[in-house]
């Protein structure tokens, strides 16, 4: 399957966007990539990294002029999602506000679906 440019129903607040910009520096040719791995008390855990590699079966998702890339497994598990990043005295990092969880562990870090 080909590289599809689709629009899931997932939404990058104008936060997220800024700290991705903030960690592209000066190389706009990378991507930010979101995808589920097992783990966690709950089972699933989200993981984000910055990639260059954009894999033939991966979904990009443009939004705020950051290409989101997503793996075909992952994405099902991703719609309606909000993507966000909170910056507070405890902690930084990109959160996921995801209406598909039906259950989160105590210390926020896993999900199940």
């Amino acid at each position: 399957m080909k590289n599809m440019l689709i629009n899931k129903n997932i939404i990058l607040t104008p936060k997220a966007a800024n700290q991705i910009r903030k960690l592209y520096k000066n190389n706009n040719n990378m991507n930010f990539r979101i995808f589920i791995i097992g783990g966690g008390c709950s089972g699933f855990k989200y993981e984000f990294i910055l990639d260059k590699k954009i894999n033939s079966n991966d979904v990009i998702i443009k939004s705020l002029n950051i290409n989101l890339i997503i793996d075909q497994i992952s994405i099902q598990y991703l719609d309606e999602s909000i993507i966000d990043y909170i910056e507070n005295i405890e902690e930084s990092k990109f959160i996921i506000k995801n209406p598909n969880m039906k259950n989160i562990c105590n210390c926020g870090s896993s999900f199940d679906i």
